[in-house]
C-alpha cells in the first residue's frame, strides 16, 4: 500500500561495500505518489544525516533519482529538490579540485576534480521536465549525486596514491567499525556536515 504524502520516514543509508552502490540505476517510468513519498523521505533522511545530497541507491533503491538540499547551498532557499531521471547535457567552466565526502562512506574525505558548471535536465516531482545550468558548489553536488546512479563513488575519481591513503577509513566501514546513518541506531553514526 502506498502512503499518500504522510510524514517522511527516515531511511537507512546503504554503506560502502554494498553491491547496490555499484549498480546502474533504472529509469523512473512515471512520477507516482510512491516516488513523491520516496523523494520526501530522502530529503528528510539527508537532512537528519547532515548531508547535502542523497541518491536513491544510497537508501536501497536502484532508481535514477536523487535529492539535493538547496537550503544549504543557497541562503535564499529552504527547499530540498528531487531530481528524477537526471541528465548532464554539458560540462563547462573550470575544473576545480575540492574536498568531497559521502553519506555512504562516513568519515572518509578526498579532493575530487570536477567542472564548476553543468547544464542539466531532469524531471521534477510534478512530472515536469526542467533544464537549468548549475554553477559552483551546486554543480559539484549534482555531479556527485549523478555519479551514484551509474555506480560511481567519489573515491573512484581519486588517484591510486590517494585511494591507498583512504584504505583504513574504507576498511573501517567494511568491518562495521564506522557506520552510515541508520534511524534504528542514530547514535552509532557520527556525521559531520560536509559535501556528501
Amino acid at each position: 500500500m502506498v502512503r499518500a504524502w504522510e510524514s517522511p520516514l527516515l531511511l537507512k543509508i546503504t554503506p560502502y561495500g554494498d553491491p547496490l552502490l555499484r549498480r546502474q540505476s533504472v529509469k523512473v517510468e512515471k512520477v507516482t505518489a510512491e516516488i513523491k513519498q520516496l523523494a520526501n523521505d530522502m530529503i528528510e533522511t539527508m537532512r537528519v544525516a547532515s548531508g547535502l545530497g542523497l541518491a536513491a541507491p544510497q537508501v536501497g533503491k536502484s532508481l535514477q533519482m536523487f535529492v539535493i538540499d538547496w537550503a544549504v547551498l543557497d541562503e535564499d532557499r529552504d527547499d530540498g529538490v528531487a531530481y528524477i531521471n537526471p541528465e548532464i547535457l554539458e560540462k563547462a567552466g573550470n575544473n576545480v579540485n575540492k574536498q568531497e565526502g559521502c553519506l555512504s562512506i562516513p568519515k572518509v574525505y578526498a579532493d575530487v576534480i570536477r567542472p564548476d558548471k553543468v547544464k542539466v535536465r531532469y524531471t521534477n516531482v510534478n512530472g515536469k521536465q526542467v533544464e537549468e545550468t548549475l554553477v559552483g558548489f551546486a554543480a559539484r553536488v549534482f555531479q556527485h549525486e549523478y555519479d551514484h546512479l551509474s555506480g560511481v563513488l567519489f573515491i573512484d575519481r581519486v588517484t591510486a596514491d590517494v585511494r591507498k591513503d583512504l584504505k583504513p577509513g574504507l576498511q573501517a566501514i567494511l568491518t562495521g567499525e564506522v557506520k552510515p546513518f541508520d534511524p534504528e541506531h542514530p547514535d552509532e553514526s557520527l556525521m559531520e556536515k560536509e559535501e556528501r
